[in-house]
């Protein structure tokens, strides 16, 4: 995750997407996508081949009630629902995407009443309770799969930080109401103390973990630092399986202006592949 952050040469994006669209082949994670939306209609399409594999699994897809806004969306659960494709939906309903407030973006009963006028069995639960969150999956897995049907969740939540580093989102809503849902709601708050409760963690374990993770974040933050860029001629790859000769004559421009001018592009940043 720190090399794709990075976007170094260890990076599987191999430095072409943005920090922190994270996605692993392995655990079957696909790349987060920045444009809003166009996982929906991809997943349909993943389950829809899962469907056909017939292998007992199914697809979730995540996105906020702001994406829920797009006609992606729209167009994924009808689909979804017509083709009998095992997907999970799963809105996270946090009030506010990036700056405009849920009152602004739609006027009927949240996402849950959309999936209700596509045919698509839907429930609604509390995101902060990470026990109703699980109950709700498990159980919306074991009807997509078993019946090769889609299910939406709304989780219903609240953004407390601002929606990125850049964003100042005292300019769209009262810090007093950011105030009251951190004293009142807390979901982390929630689980550490229902596991207290259950005599499974203490302050002093949550501190060694606190120390421990921090550690480990700042080894990997450093280790991926140090990592050169991945080779400038993967600007050129992936795309064709054979690369075309429009494509072939960029790339042998660039190795061009590479080679003259090494000082100027930084061409050490780089793995070498001239």
């Amino acid at each position: 995750m720190m090399d794709q952050s990075f976007s170094n040469k260890n990076s599987h994006g191999k430095g072409r997407q943005m920090p922190i669209h994270y996605g692993s082949k392995k655990l079957n994670m696909a790349t987060i996508s920045s444009p809003l939306a166009t996982q929906i209609p991809q997943a349909v399409g993943n389950a829809y081949a899962l469907k056909r594999e017939a292998n007992g699994n199914c697809a979730i897809c995540y996105f906020g009630e702001g994406a829920a806004s797009e006609g992606d969306f729209h167009a994924a659960l009808n689909m979804a629902a017509t083709l009998k494709c095992p997907v999970i939906f799963y809105c996270r309903n946090n009030g506010y995407a990036i700056s405009t407030p849920s009152a602004e973006q739609y006027k009927g009963d949240g996402i849950a009443s959309r999936g209700e006028g596509y045919g698509i069995k839907t429930i609604r639960v509390d995101g902060n309770d990470i026990w109703a969150v699980y109950a709700a999956t498990k159980k919306a897995k074991k009807f997509a799969v078993e019946n090769n049907q889609p299910v939406l969740i709304e989780a219903m939540t609240y953004r407390v930080s601002h929606h990125s580093t850049s964003d100042d989102s005292s300019a769209y809503r009262p810090s007093k109401e950011v105030e009251d849902w951190t004293k009142r709601d807390n979901p982390i708050l929630r689980l550490r103390k229902y596991m207290e409760n259950q005599k499974i963690w203490s302050m002093e374990e949550e501190a060694e973990a606190l120390k421990s993770i921090k550690t480990r974040v700042l080894e990997a933050f450093a280790a991926a630092e140090k990592m050169k860029k991945p080779t400038i001629s993967t600007m050129f790859s992936d795309v064709y399986d054979n690369s075309p000769p429009h494509l072939q004559a960029q790339f042998e421009e660039v190795q061009a202006l590479i080679s003259k001018y090494p000082d100027y592009y930084k061409v050490n940043d780089f793995s070498s592949d001239l």
